[in-house]
This record gives C-alpha cells, structure tokens and sequence, in this order.
C-alpha cells in the first residue's frame, strides 16, 4: 500500500470515529440541554403525547416528510437515522371502494398482524383477505389486507422515537437488511446506528416508494449498554400500550358482525407485536 492509500485508508477511518461519537443518547441529550427530568415532566403533565409519525411516501418519491413545529408546513429528509429500538407487524383491511386512509378507520385491524378484530376478523394466517391475490384494487397479485412493519426509529439527541410505517412492498427489504446486518452477525438490531432512505421503482403501472436500508456503525462498550438498557425499557412500555389497545379494539369490534368467529389470542412470548393504524392519529405514549 502507497503512502497516498495510507492517508486515504486514516481519513476514512478517522471519519468513521468522528461519526460514531456524533450520536447523543437520550440521557446524555437531557443532560445537554440542561433541564431535569422533574422540569420537564411538569411541562408535559396532563397532556396526551405521542409518536411522530412517518410513512413511506406515495408515487415514487424520495424523500421522507417529517411533522414540525408548524404542521403546515412539514420538513422533509432524503434519509432517517438512528436506532430501531423495536418494530413490529400490523395489519388493516379496507373493503373495496375505500382507500388506505388514515381518516377513515379500517373494517378489521389487528394488533399483532396474528388476529384480526372486526370484519371479517379472525386469525389473520386463515383470512382469505390476507392472500397474495386478494387484491382487487391494485395489479390483482396482491393482499387487500395491507401488511405493514412498524419501526420505531431513535433519532440522535432525541428522548422518544419517530414511528416509521413500512408499506408492504418495504417489508421484503427491511427483513433481508435484518438478517444480513444483525441475524448474521448474532447482534441485535439495536446495536448499530442505521440509515434508512427511499427509492423509485415501477410495476409496470405505476411508480412507488420502497425503503432502503444500511448499517452505519455499531455501538460499543458503555454507549452498546446505554442503548440496549433504553430499548429493553421502551419495549415493556409499548408491551402495555399494546395490552391496552387490543382490549379497545376487540371491545369496539363487540358489536361488529363477524363474518368468522374469533378465536383465542396466539400467545407471543417475546416476540409480542403491535400496530399503529388503529386511532388515525398518534399512538400514545405512557407518561
């Protein structure tokens, strides 16, 4: 190696270093903006937070559009990144006629993309709805039931995640990305630092949207314990989140007519999953 390659090969990794100790942690972010917990948990009672919502954007394009301060006026970003503290299946179905909107709740939604709650509802592996093909609305090779990955994305210097839905065309990527950066690797996802952006693609009739992702870097020594003690904390938070809204949704299903009985809710062990297009709006958040 040339001396030329030397210096390349230095720069390269001196600018890695300087990325990897770039990400503020929440704790440490609180510490640097100089308020307490106890200030700024005054500031917040009596009122119903939530999630920051962001969804993978329609027609091709490429960049990801972010709730402000004004929500008239939102910002956009080519690419996410941080963590993902937790993701999770959800599935809804919208009868014919009526399209994926949020104002507009679904005629069945499950929780867990296991059991569906309202019609048809049931268990989501046996709903004809929940079949390549189903779908009548699009190319007819799909599911009229829309399959959606839930991430939960901690950005630098922030204390809660943005809640990023993945359309059903970005499951297939965000799954390979996951078994070759982390799977592979015996290392859990929320280790690493990662960037999620979009690309254009076209099925022959239309252009979409799909996510990509990559791995940044992973995290290390102490900042690996911090990260790891935060996501274990935020996941039995969302645990009864989900427990909560499941017994909503089934109580509000009640005086639905089923078009097939329920059945018993699958036990999910440590693997339990939750969704987020349930109230149209933000999930809450404990306080």
């Amino acid at each position: 190696m040339n001396t030329q390659n030397t210096q390349n090969t230095q720069d390269t990794q001196d600018t890695a270093l300087a990325e990897r100790t770039t990400f503020l942690l929440p704790d440490v972010a609180a510490t640097e903006t100089g308020f307490t917990k106890e200030e700024l948990a005054g500031d917040i009672d009596g009122l119903q937070l939530g999630f920051q919502r962001v969804k993978i954007p329609s027609g091709g394009q490429v960049q990801f559009e972010l709730p402000g301060e004004d929500p008239d006026n939102p910002d956009y970003s080519r690419t996410l990144e941080g963590v993902i503290v937790y993701s999770h299946n959800a599935n809804a179905y919208w009868p014919t006629g009526e399209d994926y909107d949020d104002n507009t709740p679904p005629s069945c939604q499950s929780t867990d993309g296991k059991l569906g709650y309202g019609a048809p509802g049931g268990l989501c592996a046996d709903c004809p709805y929940n079949r390549y093909g189903s779908d009548t609305k699009g190319t007819g090779r799909g599911k009229a039931c829309k399959n959606q990955r839930i991430i939960y994305l901690l950005r630098s210097g922030e204390a809660i995640p943005i809640q990023l839905s993945l359309s059903p065309t970005s499951i297939t990527p965000y799954t390979q990305f996951v078994n070759a950066a982390f799977v592979a690797r015996r290392r859990g996802i929320c280790g690493s630092v990662v960037q999620i952006g979009l690309k254009k693609k076209n099925n022959g009739k239309d252009d979409y949207s799909v996510a990509t992702f990559k791995r940044l870097y992973d995290f290390t020594g102490d900042e690996l314990a911090k990260i790891r003690a935060y996501a274990d904390s935020f996941k039995e938070q969302i645990k009864l989140i989900l427990e909560q809204r499941a017994e909503n949704i089934e109580a509000e299903a009640g005086s639905v007519e089923m078009e097939r009985p329920t059945q018993v809710m699958p036990e999910n062990a440590d693997h339990f999953e939750i969704g987020s297009e349930i109230d149209g709006g933000r999930s809450e958040l404990p306080l």
